[in-house]
């Protein structure tokens, strides 16, 4: 009986671990950044969100139309990528998504207030 528990523990453990073992490789959204810091913490606008978005992937954030978004950095567009920016959603309603840091298209946002320039160029990590 404690053999078979053994086992079955066993197999969850490396079951679990499986995961972990095995990523996903995701292509660079872009290799600079424009942010206000070099360390990219401060933040350069305030947006209003004028469409639902819905993240595709774990880089990005979700966002509903009306939302507040603190912009941190937006991406040096290049190529046929789309042009996007770090930020997080704002606002009482949006507390289970406050404080989540993703990617978002800078198409679907219009910038309310500027609080610094991005003026500081960063590589993407």
């Amino acid at each position: 009986m404690t053999r078979r528990l053994c086992l079955v523990v066993l197999l969850l453990c490396l079951g679990l671990m499986y995961p972990l073992v095995i990523g996903i490789f995701m292509d660079k959204l872009a290799s600079k950044k424009l942010c206000a810091d070099d360390d990219c913490v401060y933040t350069i606008s305030l947006a209003r969100a004028e469409e639902d978005y819905n993240a595709p992937d774990c880089r990005f954030i979700n966002i509903k139309k009306g939302q507040l978004i603190y912009v941190y950095s937006k991406l040096v567009k290049e190529k046929e990528s789309g042009e996007f920016w770090a930020g997080s959603v704002y606002g009482e309603q949006y507390e289970d998504h406050m404080g989540t840091v993703g990617y978002f298209p800078s198409s679907l946002v219009s910038e309310q207030h500027v609080y610094q320039e991005a003026n500081k160029t960063v590589p993407t990590t």
